[in-house]
């Protein structure tokens, strides 16, 4: 059955557009547009430049009348793919071996936009009494960006929250049903010196004055670990799991670096206010004349598990569980909506790697329980599915 599934066929091709975060997703977009526009879609579309200047295309697609129903959001970029598991294959070529399907993409989130394009076409119009919303986006993997054009600019996308649409955020939950996740917050740290030969005085070395800044970060970094006032017990780790990346690009010892770079990443919790974390920080940076800026990529993710929408998924998937995850989704910039999940085929332990795959089965999965959440939303009969 899955070899002749619509869904394989959709993933196969959807994996062949490179279209990780760097480059343009225009040409992956045009192929969702006329597959969407084919099977009674009506489409608006946002383009945009990134902060490089490269096109960026969102697809807002809206089918059937009515008020309310089911909305999906997926992105159609992925994380670069430098190194890949065999010489016999690319990552940007779909593989199928022993049961799972390898390519970049595959689980992160291209499986998941398969499963319901295939769900999608399934329904016929006229059993439809409220309106299926699916939103493909840009740029979630480098800061969500594409959604947040959606917010401030899709016309589809007020519609939906004026009527209370429901939203599932279909990225790879193994199927599990998540109504929370960690926001996303990036600090950045600049320094600068002077290069010139290390045995002179003529150079001044933008890491000795990064130094006693790090100490400040070390210590604020090691109370977040320790002290349980910023603790959140609802996720596995229960802490911000505040990082730091550093740079100075400098590739001789023997060179004074001009330039020191730093930057701190942190992951916010539900109802969690950091803004005092974030101000120390800002106060130290600013005693120690050190340049610094703030991208607060997304909000902590947060959604009722008690919700109609969580109990609707715990029926269809047969199951009393719900979930939290400390990855952060397109879904942490959705916040003017209520009800919303995130669900989705394919496993987080598996994204981002370089022998990505999503198994046969939970593409098989992923249809099935689509198809289930359209027909209860936005049909007027629901339809039986054996699963």
């Amino acid at each position: 059955m899955m070899k002749d599934s619509k869904a394989l066929r959709y993933l196969r091709r959807l994996i062949r557009f490179d279209s990780t975060s760097n480059l343009s997703n225009r040409y992956i977009s045009k192929f969702l547009e006329i597959k969407l526009r084919k099977h009674g879609f009506y489409v608006e579309k946002i383009q945009y430049r990134d902060s490089k200047k490269v096109p960026k295309v969102n697809l807002i697609a809206k089918k059937g009348l009515g008020q309310g129903g089911l909305a999906y959001f997926g992105h159609t970029d992925t994380v670069p793919a430098p190194s890949w598991f065999t010489k016999k294959a690319t990552p940007f070529e779909p593989v199928i071996s022993q049961g799972r399907l390898y390519g970049r993409g595959s689980c992160d989130m291209k499986g998941s936009l398969a499963c319901m394009l295939d769900a999608a076409q399934q329904v016929p119009f006229d059993t439809m009494v409220r309106p299926l919303y699916l939103v493909f986006t840009a740029d979630e993997e480098v800061g969500f960006g594409g959604a947040k054009k959606v917010v401030e600019e899709s016309k589809l996308y007020r519609e939906m929250i004026k009527h209370g649409t429901v939203g599932v955020i279909g990225e790879p939950t193994e199927m599990g049903i998540v109504h929370a996740h960690k926001g996303s917050l990036t600090m950045r740290f600049r320094t600068i010196g002077k290069a010139a030969h290390s045995s002179t005085r003529e150079g001044k070395n933008a890491n000795w004055q990064m130094i006693p800044f790090l100490h400040e970060i070390w210590k604020i970094r090691e109370e977040t670990e320790t002290v349980t006032d910023w603790f959140d017990d609802r996720f596995d780790p229960p802490t911000m799991s505040m990082n730091i990346t550093m740079s100075d690009n400098n590739s001789a010892v023997n060179v004074t670096s001009p330039r020191s770079d730093v930057q701190v990443y942190i992951r916010p919790m539900p109802n969690m206010d950091c803004e005092p974390l974030v101000k120390r920080i800002s106060h130290a940076a600013k005693k120690l004349d050190i340049d610094m800026s703030i991208q607060r990529n997304c909000d902590a993710f947060w959604s009722d598990p008690d919700s109609d929408l969580v109990k609707k998924l715990k029926s269809i998937m047969d199951t009393d569980k719900v979930d939290t995850v400390g990855y952060a989704t397109d879904g942490g910039v959705l916040t003017e909506m209520e009800n919303k999940v995130i669900f989705g085929p394919g496993s987080i332990r598996q994204a981002h790697t370089n022998q990505e795959f999503i198994t046969l089965d939970q593409l098989r999965l992923g249809i099935a329980a689509f198809r289930q959440l359209i027909d209860h939303y936005c049909c007027e009969l629901p339809i039986k599915i054996v699963r």
